[in-house]
């Protein structure tokens, strides 16, 4: 893609942009316990986040001698958060799609939560890693199968959510004659989840929104290209939500050390190639320099760094801004933190 259309892929996401830019925290199942991220789910609807986004892993970024691993499961916990919290939008950021679940199941996952909690579901879907795929018994594929099994688990979530019955002979995934029960007022949208032109057309094409890293760098390129992919099905492009990850300590080296152990989730390789034991998986996030993390990222004590960072971001035409919880060693700090000054600031540019 050239640089003129991601430009052009930019400026029509910043025209499209809301007024108030919603702020969600990413929930890290990876890392924290589950009881402890309903905690956190609590008090990130005090502090004023508008969403929580949890992770939906089966295998960590790291060995469980570099830091503690949970991977609990992500929708037994949206329902404990839900039933904890009030009114905060709870989805997945994001479910892989391509084998672990069957899409029937995930359709049938949404709108049960959707039911359980109207208006404030969302689904978050992608092609997933190997980390959580192969332990679950796949043969990795190559990336063209990985896209190919996302767009057809991702047709028949969406048709299956539209409230089709819904007969599918695809390569990877077929249903017979499948229907929600469930009927729930709103229908929940759907995200997804690209870091490369192909599967945000796909995005365009089947999803309500894009799902990127918050990267200056690739943002303008997946966003350009989800714009086309919607475009040329006739459907009007939705939501640019875009993630970092973010710590906070008493200083800023304080901060690095208590989020170093997610270096890997910067490592390319690690979401097409066939990666999925630990210590190879962390391995790969030895190539990630501190100085490329902490830019990447956003790492720091000072409050004034976060919200400098964050308008940056806002200004790639996000709708929504991803906050992934990276802080290992004070976690609720990180939330009273963003609660207490930076959501405040953001908010204040409005």
């Amino acid at each position: 893609m050239g640089i003129i259309e991601s430009i052009r892929g930019v400026m029509w996401a910043r025209r499209n942009q809301p007024e108030d830019v919603a702020y969600v925290l990413g929930a890290s199942h990876e890392r924290f316990g589950p009881a402890e991220l309903v905690q956190q789910a609590v008090l990130a609807e005090e502090m004023g986040f508008d969403g929580l986004a949890c992770s939906d892993h089966l295998t960590p970024w790291w060995r469980t001698e570099t830091a503690p691993a949970h991977c609990a499961n992500a929708w037994v916990w949206l329902g404990a958060a839900g039933q904890a919290t009030s009114s905060i939008a709870i989805g997945t950021g994001v479910t892989g799609i391509v084998h672990r679940y069957n899409p029937v199941v995930v359709a049938q996952q949404i709108a049960t939560l959707e039911t359980l909690f109207p208006g404030r579901a969302f689904l978050g879907v992608g092609s997933s890693e190997a980390m959580n795929e192969v332990p679950a018994g796949m043969d990795w594929p190559g990336t063209g199968e990985q896209l190919a099994r996302t767009e057809e688990a991702l047709t028949i979530i969406t048709r299956l959510l539209d409230g089709e019955t819904v007969t599918f002979e695809g390569e990877y995934f077929r249903t017979r004659g499948a229907r929600l029960y469930l009927t729930p007022e709103r229908r929940p949208p759907v995200f997804m989840s690209a870091f490369h032109e192909q599967i945000a057309e796909v995005a365009g094409r089947l999803a309500d929104g894009v799902w990127t890293l918050a990267s200056p760098t690739t943002a303008p390129s997946v966003i350009a290209a989800y714009r086309r992919g919607a475009e040329e099905a006739g459907r009007e492009p939705g939501e640019v939500i875009l993630q970092s990850l973010a710590s906070v300590d008493e200083s800023d080296d304080a901060a690095l050390e208590a989020s170093r152990e997610w270096k890997p989730s910067l490592a390319d390789e690690l979401y097409t190639d066939d990666i999925h034991e630990p210590a190879d998986i962390e391995e790969h996030g030895g190539d990630v320099s501190d100085r490329t993390f902490t830019t990447s990222n956003l790492v720091s004590a000072d409050p004034d760094a976060h919200v400098r960072k964050l308008r940056l971001i806002g200004e790639l035409g996000a709708t929504a801004v991803v906050v992934v919880n990276a802080s290992g060693r004070v976690p609720e700090d990180m939330i009273r933190l963003y609660g207490q000054h930076v959501l405040p600031e953001l908010r204040s540019d409005g």
